[in-house]
């Protein structure tokens, strides 16, 4: 036989030994239960410990997400309010502005009002004071014009003021009696 019939007849190359496959089962049983043991508990513990941390972050997130959303909604409602109220601001004020314009105008024609009476006032007494000055120096006048007419002097107060009230009525009545020219 030739020594590859002789390993072929004895033993399978490629089957180990038994006693290598129960030391190996052995061996293999204590890692298992060591494993198992010490191991696998605190690689669950591990995860669980990481779990629960990640289902903490989550829910903080969500806490938090919750939170800044009613913080929009609140900032958002009030910016609403604020804009709101400066609507009503400027609606006010408007109307305070135009209440003040209406015063101020009222206070400007009162005012035109008082100022044109007063120059009425003023413009009558002027008036009153030119027709007196005329009078006195067309009763002057008249009373020179009419002693050298008359050839006399007419010096006496009391016949003078006669004639000077008779030459304005005169006047007035020729003026009054012809239309205003312009008017």
């Amino acid at each position: 036989m030739t020594p590859v019939h002789i390993l072929a007849a004895s033993e399978n190359p490629l089957l180990p030994a038994w006693y290598d496959i129960v030391w190996s089962a052995i061996c293999l049983l204590i890692v298992f239960l060591v494993v198992w043991k010490y191991v696998l508990p605190a690689f669950n513990k591990t995860l669980d410990e990481r779990a629960e941390r990640i289902q903490g972050g989550i829910e903080k997130a969500e806490k938090v997400q919750a939170e800044a959303d009613e913080a929009l909604a609140e900032y958002q409602k009030q910016l609403a309010d604020g804009r709101a109220e400066a609507a009503r601001l400027r609606a006010e004020a408007q109307e305070e502005g135009a209440q003040i314009i209406a015063n101020m105008k009222t206070q400007a024609h009162a005012e035109s009002e008082r100022i044109v009476a007063q120059a009425q006032t003023q413009i009558e007494a002027e008036r009153q004071s030119a027709m007196v000055q005329l009078r006195s120096e067309v009763g002057t006048l008249a009373t020179d014009l009419a002693s050298r007419i008359v050839g006399e002097s007419l010096t006496d107060d009391q016949r003078s003021a006669n004639v000077v009230d008779r030459f304005i009525t005169d006047l007035e009545s020729q003026s009054s009696a012809q239309p205003v020219k312009g008017a």
